[in-house]
């Protein structure tokens, strides 16, 4: 028997969906609440990791994924030349298994739509525009005036977690000192991959494949407040910042035209250095950490909480401290690394520094590869 039979989920994300689905399939009753109307009507593109891969073929969504996204292998690494010259291409390790590819990338609505739907189809219970406004143990009330007790309350409500204040960790996401252009847009057919330019006026410049006509396409640049730009004024500083860049950049830039599909965002990164749980309540995914997205690790470990969780809840027949115990030993240090080694790219960039940049890759990708 589980170790829990009633379960709250907050958070519709990537670390929300996954461990709903994977608990509803084991047999627990499961809510999952979202205080957004629709968690597939925002966002760019997504890149997937090897080790990400791993857990949605867990969790039955495979091959859907497959189909709406892009896989690859390699990396590039370009000049911010007047060629956009290729300087090297390196071959990625598939950290999901060899028979996936080593990443994959997607339109993030697509991504979120497909979980959860696929969380509806096992059972879950979702309620949407809905946010919880009081707990008491593991008693919550909700903001449409519903209260409901559970055996276990998973918090993955992201970097700004009502959970994770409310239950008393003081943890917050810290600006890192980057901020980043990202747009989606049409994929040139020279675009089969991630290709990575470091250096010009961004610290990088880069895009990524997500379908078959479709790609998302960014820049990092040391962090501003754009908020006073309007969307068209947003558009034309992506457009000029990206004139720097050359190659497949040229067709990317002249296909920049929509000003809803640019966004800026600041990088900004926490990890709560401790057991993620206060007695029934628990913490994954970006309510308890986050790094900038350097490394593309951040679904991939939301993913594994999720799956490394749900393993525990279903393998144990109560919540013990021991359980809690596994939980911390096989998510905290692993976690820590990548969100290390993604802030060290970063200080070596802010720094304009010349680190081992591959061989930081190479060191977490080693390490992913193995299951969490």
């Amino acid at each position: 028997m589980p170790a829990v039979r009633h379960v709250l989920v907050v958070g519709g994300g990537a670390a929300g969906a996954a461990a709903a689905i994977l608990l509803a399939e084991g047999g627990v009753s499961v809510d999952l609440v979202d205080l957004k109307p629709d968690v597939a009507a925002l966002g760019s593109g997504i890149t997937l990791q090897g080790n990400a891969l791993r857990v949605l073929r867990q969790l039955g969504v495979w091959d859907q994924v497959k189909a709406e996204g892009y896989g690859f292998d390699t990396l590039g690494l370009r000049a911010p030349d007047p060629a956009g010259g290729l300087i090297a291409e390196l071959t990625d390790i598939r950290t999901g298994g060899p028979d996936l590819p080593a990443t994959l990338g997607m339109y993030r609505p697509a991504l979120a739509r497909i979980l959860i739907d696929r969380a509806l189809r096992s059972g879950v219970k979702i309620r949407f525009g809905v946010e919880p406004v009081a707990l008491d143990g593991t008693t919550v009330t909700f903001d449409d005036g519903s209260t409901e007790t559970y055996d276990l309350i998973i918090g993955a409500d992201g970097l700004r977690s009502w959970t994770r204040r409310r239950i008393g960790i003081d943890v917050e996401p810290q600006p890192v000192g980057m901020g980043i252009w990202r747009a989606f847009t049409a994929r040139p057919a020279s675009v089969t991959r991630t290709d990575l330019y470091y250096g010009g006026p961004a610290y990088i410049a880069g895009y990524c494949p997500t379908g078959p006509d479709t790609l998302y396409a960014y820049l990092v640049e040391d962090v501003r407040d754009r908020s006073g730009l309007t969307p068209d004024e947003a558009l034309a500083t992506m457009r000029e910042l990206a004139g720097a860049y050359h190659g497949p950049w040229d067709e990317i830039r002249e296909s920049l035209t929509d000003p809803a599909r640019v966004n800026y965002t600041a990088f900004e990164s926490h990890l709560v250095d401790g057991p993620w749980n206060r007695g029934g309540v628990v913490l994954i995914g970006d309510a308890a950490h986050s790094c900038p997205p350097t490394l593309a690790q951040g679904a991939a470990q939301a993913l594994e909480d999720a799956s490394v969780l749900a393993e525990l809840l279903l393998r144990e027949d109560a919540l013990t401290d021991d359980l809690w115990q596994e939980f911390t030993g096989r998510r905290l240090d692993r976690v820590r690394t990548v969100v290390e080694a993604s802030l060290q790219l970063t200080r070596w960039q802010l720094a304009h520094e010349r680190g081992d940049v591959p061989g930081l890759m190479a060191l977490v990708a080693h390490l992913v590869e193995t299951p969490a």
